[in-house]
Formats: structure tokens, C-alpha cells, sequence
């Protein structure tokens, strides 16, 4: 059994809250950054949503892969890289 795809507006909405978590992981990971040294084990937690979103930037590449494969004509990169003014979280 194929389980359902996500429709158009479903990866409209999942874009556009993805990126808002990687716009907040970012600046997370920056006031880290600047607050704590950049090595030894009071980095890691820095490094960690560095990681967190680089894997949410890997989710978001294929998911937009997925899109164009499963709605070919309806897919606009904008929907997994929206504009900054379009996006959720603003800060």
C-alpha cells in the first residue's frame, strides 16, 4: 500500500515552518556562539544546534526534491526557501 504524498499546500506550510526553525537554530547557535567559548565542552551545546540545523537544511533540500517530483507543475522553490519577509519567525 502507497501511503498518500503530501499535497502542494502541505509542503507550502511544511517550508515555510522549517524555515523559521532554521532561522531560530541559527540565531540560537550564534548568541551560543558569542556568549561561550568556541571549543572544550561548554561548545557543545552550540555545536549541537549547528548540527540540528544543518540536518533540518538536509530535510528541507529533500523534501524540495520531493515536491517537484510529486507536483512537477504546482512546485516554486520559494515554498521550501521562502523570502525572509515570508517566513514565520521573525526576529
Amino acid at each position: 500500500m502507497t501511503k498518500p504524498r503530501l499535497t502542494v499546500e502541505e509542503h507550502q506550510q511544511l517550508g515555510l515552518r522549517l524555515a523559521a526553525i532554521r532561522d531560530e537554530l541559527l540565531h540560537l547557535g550564534t548568541d551560543l556562539m558569542n556568549a561561550y567559548p568556541k571549543s572544550g565542552p561548554e561548545a557543545v551545546p552550540a555545536q549541537k544546534l549547528t548540527a540540528a540545523r544543518e540536518a533540518v537544511d538536509q530535510a528541507r533540500c529533500e523534501l524540495d526534491n520531493a515536491m517537484f517530483r510529486e507536483h512537477p507543475q504546482q512546485g516554486e522553490t520559494t515554498f521550501y526557501y521562502p523570502q525572509e519577509e515570508d517566513r514565520v519567525y521573525r526576529r
